[in-house]
């Protein structure tokens, strides 16, 4: 694959490119992102045809994508078909029925996610499980989706084997900032990196000497905060009916964390959480539906 799509697919490269395509050129794209599988098997004559511009254009457009022609743009879309996993979203409409809804944000969803794991640094990761590992207590902090993150991290407490905490008012999240001290671990999450108060709850943590961990989609002031940043890449759509698909990586994320903690903490930590586990099991089936609750013994 070529340079322009060393960093990016490249149904990823025409989508951020549409709106500084020439018009002519620009109903080359839009067909190939409406109907893939047609283009791959058309003749650049046929194609040209279909969008209704010359062949010169067809030319020009698979060139300033940097191909060297025609058919090295068709190998490489075929490579993108190849994979099955769409890499577009399209638009959500008030009159779809619940089927099309249903592909189109499971396609979105899935094409998101392969985006997150191709695009990971699994350095920094690695760099903030040794923080995790090392750490007294650790704190999640986040607004939103980004809430929702931390609430689930705080879910898999057990695994990471320290105190945790994940306050919701965001009042409470600046005074668990406030206790920090040297040894705790601050997590703060937010997916533009440019929330204030999530800002202003890492900036205290760290002034009282908490290690600052960053989860979020790009470059920004968290970035710059952060002791470790954790770039978390999505197809981000600011459609009115497109679910937070960052909100599904940071989940993602927290698990391969979390998974990676228990099992460095050794043996014997990994096998408290088999003891929990079964323990768990054994709790949820004494109130199964419809299982008659246990009489209490007599004192």
């Amino acid at each position: 694959m070529n340079q322009v799509m060393a960093d990016a697919t490249l149904m990823e490269t025409l989508t951020s490119r549409l709106d500084q395509l020439r018009p002519s050129e620009r109903k080359v794209a839009e067909l190939v992102l409406h109907d893939p599988t047609a283009v791959m098997r058309s003749s650049m004559a046929a194609l040209a045809r279909t969008a209704g511009v010359s062949e010169p254009t067809v030319m020009r457009f698979c060139t300033g994508l940097g191909f060297d022609g025609f058919q090295s743009f068709k190998y490489a879309l075929a490579e993108v078909l190849a994979i099955g996993i769409p890499v577009t979203h399209s638009a959500i409409q008030p009159d779809d029925p619940v089927a099309a809804v249903a592909t189109k944000i499971f396609d979105h969803t899935l094409s998101s996610l392969d985006r997150t794991r191709r695009s990971l640094d699994t350095g920094a990761v690695e760099e903030a499980v040794d923080l995790l590992l090392g750490a007294s207590a650790v704190l999640f902090v986040g607004l939103g989706a980004s809430g929702i993150i931390a609430q689930d991290a705080l879910q898999q407490a057990v695994l990471f084997g320290v105190p945790c905490a994940a306050p919701v008012d965001l009042h409470q999240q600046f005074m668990a900032a406030s206790m920090c001290q040297p040894g705790n671990v601050l997590v703060a999450i937010s997916n533009t990196g440019r929330t204030t108060s999530v800002l202003d709850v890492a900036q205290e943590g760290k002034r009282r000497g908490a290690t600052v961990i960053g989860v979020t989609g790009g470059p920004g002031p968290l970035f710059d905060i952060a002791d470790v940043a954790i770039v978390l890449r999505t197809f981000e759509d600011t459609d009115i009916y497109t679910p937070t698909v960052s909100r599904l990586a940071g989940l993602v994320l927290f698990d391969v964390m979390a998974t990676a903690v228990a099992v460095r903490r050794g043996p014997e930590h990994l096998a408290r959480l088999g003891e929990m586990k079964e323990a768990l099991s054994k709790f949820r089936g004494s109130s199964e539906p419809g299982r008659p609750p246990e009489t209490p013994a007599t004192p």
